[in-house]
């Protein structure tokens, strides 16, 4: 990814960590099981391209991710799986209403 964003000329303040998203994105977009090859295609069939499509399911991802940290740093640091579910189950129902106009 770091490639093709130096190719394009798109200068990122963070390239690594920029690099890791789309990682993620793409290896959850590969998973059959999960719905976020589901929210990659249907955003493309709304207009945007994978990049693009990548980008905004990589923006909802951080957001939970930060989340999870939070979560972490408070006093929440015991790995409890019902609450790593609820955020899983969020995260997939926040890509449920991802559109490609919001």
């Amino acid at each position: 990814m770091k490639k093709y964003h130096r190719r394009a000329r798109i200068r990122l303040p963070r390239a690594t960590l920029h690099a890791v998203i789309h990682a993620v994105v793409e290896s959850q977009i590969a998973d059959r099981e999960l719905p976020v090859r589901a929210a990659a295609q249907r955003l493309m069939s709304e207009g945007l391209d994978r990049h693009e499509a990548i980008h905004a399911i990589g923006s909802v991802l951080v957001g939970y991710l930060n989340d999870r940290m939070r979560g972490l740093r408070s006093g929440g640091g015991d790995l409890d799986t019902r609450f790593e579910q609820d955020l899983n189950e969020a995260y997939f129902a926040e890509l449920e209403a991802l559109t490609a106009e919001g």
